[in-house]
Protein backbone atom coordinates (compact mmCIF):
# COMPACT_ATOMS: atom_id res chain seq x y z
CA UNK A 1 0.00 0.00 0.00
CA UNK A 2 1.11 3.46 -0.88
CA UNK A 3 2.14 5.42 2.12
CA UNK A 4 1.00 8.80 1.64
CA UNK A 5 3.62 11.70 1.76
CA UNK A 6 2.39 14.85 4.07
CA UNK A 7 2.48 18.12 2.03
CA UNK A 8 5.01 19.26 4.41
CA UNK A 9 7.76 17.07 3.27
CA UNK A 10 6.72 17.15 -0.19
CA UNK A 11 7.83 21.10 0.28
CA UNK A 12 10.53 20.57 2.19
CA UNK A 13 11.83 17.95 -0.85
CA UNK A 14 11.00 20.86 -3.25
CA UNK A 15 12.67 23.58 -1.28
CA UNK A 16 16.01 21.15 -1.33
CA UNK A 17 15.57 20.87 -5.07
CA UNK A 18 15.20 24.49 -6.24
CA UNK A 19 18.43 25.18 -4.01
CA UNK A 20 20.27 22.33 -5.69
CA UNK A 21 18.90 23.76 -8.97
CA UNK A 22 20.17 27.72 -7.97
CA UNK A 23 23.42 26.19 -6.74
CA UNK A 24 24.69 23.31 -9.60
CA UNK A 25 23.47 26.05 -11.98
CA UNK A 26 25.65 28.71 -11.13
CA UNK A 27 23.08 31.34 -11.02
CA UNK A 28 23.43 34.76 -9.17
CA UNK A 29 21.04 37.39 -7.97
CA UNK A 30 18.89 38.76 -10.67
CA UNK A 31 19.36 35.59 -12.59
CA UNK A 32 15.68 34.52 -14.15
CA UNK A 33 14.05 30.77 -12.67
CA UNK A 34 11.82 28.68 -14.76
CA UNK A 35 8.52 30.02 -13.89
CA UNK A 36 5.59 27.99 -11.75
CA UNK A 37 4.09 25.68 -14.07
CA UNK A 38 7.86 24.74 -15.52
CA UNK A 39 9.51 24.46 -12.57
CA UNK A 40 6.35 21.65 -11.29
CA UNK A 41 6.59 19.39 -14.70
CA UNK A 42 10.17 19.20 -13.93
CA UNK A 43 9.89 18.38 -10.01
CA UNK A 44 6.75 16.24 -10.85
CA UNK A 45 4.69 18.07 -7.78
CA UNK A 46 1.83 20.26 -7.83
CA UNK A 47 2.09 24.10 -8.71
CA UNK A 48 0.80 24.51 -4.38
CA UNK A 49 3.43 22.64 -3.74
CA UNK A 50 6.07 24.34 -6.06
CA UNK A 51 4.19 27.58 -4.78
CA UNK A 52 4.52 26.54 -0.60
CA UNK A 53 8.54 25.94 -1.35
CA UNK A 54 9.17 28.90 -3.25
CA UNK A 55 7.33 30.99 -0.22
CA UNK A 56 9.59 29.59 2.40
CA UNK A 57 12.80 30.32 -0.25
CA UNK A 58 11.03 34.06 -0.40
CA UNK A 59 11.02 34.76 3.54
CA UNK A 60 15.06 34.19 3.32
CA UNK A 61 15.56 35.91 0.34
CA UNK A 62 16.75 33.15 -1.65
CA UNK A 63 14.41 33.60 -4.26
CA UNK A 64 11.91 36.78 -5.41
CA UNK A 65 8.81 36.49 -6.73
CA UNK A 66 7.70 39.78 -9.10
CA UNK A 67 4.94 40.97 -11.17
CA UNK A 68 5.45 40.69 -14.46
CA UNK A 69 8.82 39.44 -14.04
CA UNK A 70 8.74 35.84 -12.24
CA UNK A 71 10.94 33.75 -10.20
CA UNK A 72 14.45 35.34 -10.21
CA UNK A 73 17.62 34.50 -7.94
CA UNK A 74 17.34 36.32 -4.62
CA UNK A 75 20.00 37.59 -2.15
CA UNK A 76 19.99 35.42 1.10
CA UNK A 77 18.57 38.15 4.01
CA UNK A 78 21.11 37.73 7.00
CA UNK A 79 18.94 39.20 9.74
CA UNK A 80 16.16 37.05 8.78
CA UNK A 81 18.34 33.45 9.07
CA UNK A 82 19.96 34.87 12.22
CA UNK A 83 16.02 36.13 13.69
CA UNK A 84 15.36 32.35 13.17
CA UNK A 85 18.92 30.91 13.98
CA UNK A 86 17.95 32.20 17.91
CA UNK A 87 15.53 29.51 17.88
CA UNK A 88 17.75 26.52 17.65
CA UNK A 89 17.89 24.55 20.11
CA UNK A 90 22.07 24.03 21.08
CA UNK A 91 21.89 28.37 21.51
CA UNK A 92 18.32 27.99 23.63
CA UNK A 93 19.84 24.77 25.47
CA UNK A 94 23.39 25.48 25.82
CA UNK A 95 24.61 25.98 29.55
CA UNK A 96 26.18 28.60 30.48
CA UNK A 97 29.72 27.36 30.20
CA UNK A 98 29.28 26.40 26.45
CA UNK A 99 27.72 30.12 25.90
CA UNK A 100 30.79 31.84 27.30
CA UNK A 101 33.44 29.48 25.77
CA UNK A 102 31.41 29.72 22.47
CA UNK A 103 31.80 33.43 22.85
CA UNK A 104 35.32 33.39 23.41
CA UNK A 105 36.20 31.29 20.25
CA UNK A 106 34.41 33.10 18.09
CA UNK A 107 35.24 36.44 19.40
CA UNK A 108 38.70 36.50 20.02
CA UNK A 109 39.60 34.55 16.86
CA UNK A 110 38.45 37.45 15.04
CA UNK A 111 41.11 39.80 16.31
CA UNK A 112 43.54 38.96 14.16
CA UNK A 113 41.53 40.25 11.25
CA UNK A 114 40.36 43.18 13.38
CA UNK A 115 44.05 44.19 13.80
CA UNK A 116 44.98 43.72 10.25
CA UNK A 117 42.50 46.20 8.74
CA UNK A 118 42.74 48.51 11.65
CA UNK A 119 46.59 48.88 10.23
CA UNK A 120 45.09 49.28 6.99
CA UNK A 121 42.57 51.63 7.55
CA UNK A 122 42.66 53.69 11.16
CA UNK A 123 38.73 54.46 10.42
CA UNK A 124 37.94 50.91 11.46
CA UNK A 125 39.20 51.89 14.75
CA UNK A 126 37.74 55.44 15.12
CA UNK A 127 34.00 53.55 14.28
CA UNK A 128 35.13 51.49 17.12
CA UNK A 129 35.59 54.37 19.55
CA UNK A 130 32.51 55.52 18.51
CA UNK A 131 30.87 52.92 20.10
CA UNK A 132 32.29 52.78 23.58
CA UNK A 133 32.11 56.52 23.74
CA UNK A 134 28.21 55.71 23.87
CA UNK A 135 28.39 53.65 27.12
CA UNK A 136 29.72 56.70 29.09
CA UNK A 137 26.69 58.40 30.93
CA UNK A 138 24.38 55.44 30.62
CA UNK A 139 22.68 54.28 33.88
CA UNK A 140 20.00 52.30 32.47
CA UNK A 141 20.08 48.36 32.13
CA UNK A 142 18.43 47.65 28.90
CA UNK A 143 19.82 50.35 27.17
CA UNK A 144 23.60 48.78 28.52
CA UNK A 145 22.75 45.80 27.45
CA UNK A 146 21.48 46.92 23.97
CA UNK A 147 25.02 49.08 23.34
CA UNK A 148 27.00 46.21 24.98
CA UNK A 149 25.78 44.12 22.24
CA UNK A 150 26.02 46.89 19.54
CA UNK A 151 30.09 47.04 20.52
CA UNK A 152 30.59 43.46 20.39
CA UNK A 153 28.57 42.42 17.12
CA UNK A 154 30.49 46.08 15.98
CA UNK A 155 34.30 44.07 16.93
CA UNK A 156 33.26 40.87 14.77
CA UNK A 157 31.65 43.23 11.87
CA UNK A 158 35.31 45.08 11.82
CA UNK A 159 37.00 41.70 11.11
CA UNK A 160 35.68 41.74 7.99
CA UNK A 161 34.41 38.60 8.05
CA UNK A 162 30.62 38.98 7.27
CA UNK A 163 29.02 35.40 7.92
CA UNK A 164 30.60 36.14 11.58
CA UNK A 165 28.35 38.60 11.86
CA UNK A 166 25.57 35.87 12.04
CA UNK A 167 26.31 34.99 15.68
CA UNK A 168 25.00 38.21 16.47
CA UNK A 169 21.71 36.12 17.60
CA UNK A 170 24.44 34.20 20.25
CA UNK A 171 24.94 37.59 21.77
CA UNK A 172 21.37 38.47 22.14
CA UNK A 173 20.35 34.88 23.54
CA UNK A 174 24.34 35.48 25.92
CA UNK A 175 22.25 38.62 27.40
CA UNK A 176 19.04 37.10 28.03
CA UNK A 177 20.73 34.52 29.80
CA UNK A 178 23.35 36.52 31.92
CA UNK A 179 20.50 40.06 32.05
CA UNK A 180 21.39 40.13 36.40
CA UNK A 181 24.73 39.46 35.66
CA UNK A 182 25.62 42.43 33.64
CA UNK A 183 23.03 44.18 36.05
CA UNK A 184 25.92 43.16 38.98
CA UNK A 185 28.64 44.21 36.60
CA UNK A 186 31.00 46.95 37.53
CA UNK A 187 29.93 48.56 34.42
CA UNK A 188 32.54 51.41 34.24
CA UNK A 189 35.32 48.56 34.22
CA UNK A 190 33.58 47.03 31.55
CA UNK A 191 34.14 50.52 29.27
CA UNK A 192 37.77 50.33 30.30
CA UNK A 193 37.85 46.68 29.04
CA UNK A 194 36.10 47.27 26.06
CA UNK A 195 38.41 50.37 25.49
CA UNK A 196 41.74 48.93 26.38
CA UNK A 197 40.69 45.93 23.72
CA UNK A 198 40.26 48.52 20.72
CA UNK A 199 43.50 50.37 21.83
CA UNK A 200 45.39 47.73 22.04
CA UNK A 201 43.95 45.88 18.44
CA UNK A 202 45.12 49.61 17.33
CA UNK A 203 48.69 48.72 18.56
CA UNK A 204 48.78 45.59 16.80
CA UNK A 205 48.73 43.52 20.17
CA UNK A 206 46.53 40.99 19.31
CA UNK A 207 47.31 38.50 22.28
CA UNK A 208 46.75 40.60 24.81
CA UNK A 209 43.88 42.22 23.14
CA UNK A 210 42.59 38.56 22.95
CA UNK A 211 43.31 37.94 27.10
CA UNK A 212 41.77 41.26 28.16
CA UNK A 213 38.53 40.18 25.59
CA UNK A 214 38.84 36.12 27.31
CA UNK A 215 38.67 37.94 31.02
CA UNK A 216 35.94 40.28 29.87
CA UNK A 217 33.56 37.63 28.95
CA UNK A 218 34.86 34.78 31.21
CA UNK A 219 34.22 37.23 34.00
CA UNK A 220 30.70 36.10 33.70
CA UNK A 221 31.72 32.49 34.98
CA UNK A 222 31.49 33.84 38.44
CA UNK A 223 28.10 35.92 38.36
CA UNK A 224 24.84 33.51 38.75
CA UNK A 225 22.49 33.39 35.74
CA UNK A 226 18.60 34.89 36.70
CA UNK A 227 16.49 32.04 37.87
CA UNK A 228 13.32 31.86 35.39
Amino acid sequence: MLETVPRQKIRDVVVERLKNLISSGGLKPGDRLPNETELAVKFGVSRLSLREATKALELFGIVESKTGVGLTVGQVNLERVTGHLGFHPALQNGSSNQLIDTRVVIETGALPYTARRMADDPAVYDSLDVQVQRFRGTRDLQKWIDLDIAFHRALLDASGLAPLVAFNDLLQIFFQRFRESVKKAQWQRGIESHQKIIDLLRDQDVTQASDELRRHIECHRTRPEPRT
